[in-house]
């Protein structure tokens, strides 16, 4: 209702509280038509979510204690000035059926990924062929514990190979880019790892974006 007849001036406070993320992106894109496309109104708008204020706005402004400013600027110079670090997101590559099946070959599971393998036999058949960091991930506290809730939801124990040997791609895949990662920065923390998704923070140490991408 506030949007209507194109105000000059539209104030809006955590308008996506309580949106599902759908309702949320739709909300953005209005937002975004009425200030950025169409240049019809300005607006004003108070958020919790970082994520919200990079979609929508051209300035930002942190406050505290009451409304109280500490900064305002764009996005990237408030991040320049007080960010901690730098956030990477990395999409490790999926790997084709063949080079799972020369994987497979090469460990000495065999050629049918459809196989299946006790999770408590991983260790003594793979331990020559892959990182043993990445076999210590196989438990249900770990980043493998996708496979470990599938050994434990059969009587056998067991996992898919294909499953396994994905899972053995993404992870060695990941480490080392960690391993090349550790030898810029002192410090290298994961946030989050979902299937072939990994989400890291590295500090700033007075280095710039362009740099971090020359490093990527």
């Amino acid at each position: 209702m506030a949007t209507l007849g194109n105000p000059p001036i539209v104030l809006l406070d955590e308008p996506s509280a309580g949106m599902d993320p759908e309702a949320r992106r739709f909300m953005w894109s209005v937002v975004a038509k009425i200030s950025q496309r169409d240049k019809n109104s300005a607006v004003i708008l108070t958020t919790h979510s970082m994520e919200e204020a990079e979609a929508l706005c051209t300035k930002m402004g942190i406050m505290v204690r009451g409304g109280v400013f500490k900064c305002f600027g764009s996005t990237q110079h408030i991040k320049n000035k007080f960010g901690t670090g730098y956030e990477m997101e990395i999409k490790i590559r999926r790997p084709s059926y063949e080079e799972l099946t020369t994987n497979s070959v090469r460990i000495g599971l065999g050629r049918d990924l459809e196989k299946r393998i006790k999770l408590e036999d991983v260790a003594v058949k793979c331990g020559r062929s892959v990182d043993r960091m990445v076999i210590e991930q196989l438990h249900l506290k770990g980043l493998g514990s996708d496979l470990a809730n599938e050994a434990q939801g059969n009587e056998e124990g067991e996992v898919r190979i294909l499953n396994l040997l994905s899972f053995f791609h993404v992870m060695e895949a990941g480490f080392k880019y960690i391993d090349i990662m550790s030898d810029c920065f002192p410090q290298i923390d994961l946030i989050e790892q979902c299937s072939d998704f990994f989400k890291f923070r590295v500090p700033r140490n007075n280095q710039t974006i362009g740099w971090l991408f020359g490093k990527i």
